[in-house]
């Protein structure tokens, strides 16, 4: 564990603020804490609006920027090497070891690829991201025309991006498509998950077997679309979990529906496809409909201090392939 430098959060109210004290906003819109914790972090001074400290008491207008001073806090130890396997003068690509976050996310600040890699690059960018425990390419930009060159690249499909995965199971066919739209859900502990939802965003992934054990697949899987999460929660939905994954697999176990029009366009499971179902909208279908849930609740930036500390034991590597160099640009903060 290590201390880092704190953070600043930094929103603009909306509609919905107009009226409400900042205690109130804060209880109602940032659930990872309690009304009590908002209020003693407003009697420390952390809360400001238009850069003046905040009183719980103060009552919030529309476009008010409203910042908390996050104060430093212990980050989870981490993997802090990665290799350089290309640079030059417009991009780098590093490969990512497991255990590494990629992007400033649920307790990680400092300890991130993106950190280390700033470091020895202040300006690269990262155009894309792999998950915690994923390991393989990461691409970065050095200058704003390699990353508006890779970001057109991307957008036009012509990058690649190749997953090796270990599911759990053992796959029926050798290659099957999966469709589900990916999205926000809730979740009992986190507050909200990615999985497959009716109101998220398209997506597709392609899974081709490579290996069959007996009791479960490696698969090699293309993605033309870049979701949160997309290889393990399209997996669990094809009844698939990569293995030691304790989210998906726990999702994978349980029995739930989802209207959704998507479909997985080849079923690897056929003699069961009409009785398996996944949790948390995730679940693996070839042609019936599901039942709706409730719409997710929209997702927060100030979502940070939630945190759910798992080994890194599922297996995923990435490999990527791009006719050109590049990178698209990252705003985000933690």
């Amino acid at each position: 564990m290590a201390m880092n430098r704190g953070w600043s959060y930094r929103e603009q109210v909306g509609p919905e603020g107009a009226g409400r004290t900042v205690l109130d906003y804060l209880a109602a819109t940032r659930t990872h804490s309690t009304a009590a914790a908002w209020a003693e972090r407003l009697g420390r001074g952390e809360i400001e609006i238009e850069g003046v400290r905040a009183r719980g008491a103060a009552v919030l207008r529309p476009g008010q920027i409203v910042v908390w001073h996050r104060p430093p806090w212990d980050e989870p130890d981490v993997p802090s090497r990665f290799e350089v396997i290309y640079e030059d003068e417009s991009m780098v690509a590093v490969d990512k070891p497991s255990g590494l976050p990629t992007m400033p996310a649920g307790g990680f600040l400092q300890h991130t690829l993106l950190h280390l890699v700033r470091e020895r690059y202040p300006e690269a960018s990262p155009m894309h991201r792999l998950g915690r425990c994923t390991s393989g390419v990461v691409l970065f930009s050095r200058t704003h025309e390699a990353g508006s060159a890779l970001a057109r690249a991307w957008r036009d499909h012509a990058v690649t991006k190749t997953y090796r995965a270990l599911g759990t199971g053992v796959a029926h066919t050798d290659r099957f498509e999966i469709d589900a739209a990916i999205g926000p859900v809730p979740h009992p502990l986190l507050g909200e998950v990615e999985a497959a939802s009716a109101t998220g965003k398209p997506s597709h992934s392609v899974a081709t077997v490579l290996e069959r054990g007996t009791d479960r697949t490696l698969f090699s899987v293309d993605i033309t679309t870049g979701r949160s999460h997309q290889i393990r929660i399209h997996l669990a939905y094809a009844g698939h979990p990569l293995v030691g994954d304790p989210l998906t697999a726990r999702a994978a176990r349980s029995r739930s529906t989802l209207d959704s029009p998507v479909t997985a366009a080849t079923c690897c499971m056929p003699s069961t496809c009409a009785s398996r179902t996944r949790s948390r909208g995730t679940r693996y279908t070839c042609t019936h409909r599901r039942r709706p849930r409730s719409a997710p609740r929209p997702r927060h930036p100030w979502s940070a201090p939630t945190r759910i500390e798992t080994p890194c034991r599922s297996t995923t590597t990435s490999r990527l392939a791009t006719p050109g160099s590049g990178s698209a640009r990252c705003a985000w903060g933690p």
